[in-house]
């Protein structure tokens, strides 16, 4: 469902980027905190209001963004937007990663983070 190279755009990139710093948690991990975070508040992807371009500069492969979680990350998007196509639904799963790396972002240590969770 989701395509085998994936990308977010460049700010939000910087944000896992600047928490990895602070609290050693790699990218790829806070985007899957972040992801289930966002879906978690009730956040929405509407493709309509949506004027991101997915420009980052990390590219991975949806096994090492998504990990363990591939299959519950690609069936919760599925959930809640049915109708998107594949390109849509990446830039889907980057607005909630976008959504929900802003709640985590200013966490300065590991042990914050743990227990804001």
């Amino acid at each position: 469902m989701l395509p085998n190279r994936m990308v977010l755009s460049r700010q939000t990139e910087d944000q896992l980027k600047k928490l990895k710093g602070y609290t050693g948690i790699t990218p790829n991990v806070a985007a899957r905190l972040a992801f289930f975070r966002s879906v978690e508040s009730e956040f929405r992807y509407l493709p309509e209001r949506d004027s991101k371009k997915l420009d980052g500069s990390l590219v991975l492969d949806k096994i090492t963004w998504l990990g363990e979680t591939l299959q519950a990350t690609e069936l919760v998007l599925k959930m809640l937007y049915p109708q998107l196509d594949q390109r849509v639904m990446i830039k889907a799963w980057a607005s909630h990663v976008e959504d929900g790396i802003a709640g985590l972002r200013n966490y300065r240590t590991l042990l914050s983070i743990a227990k804001a969770l």
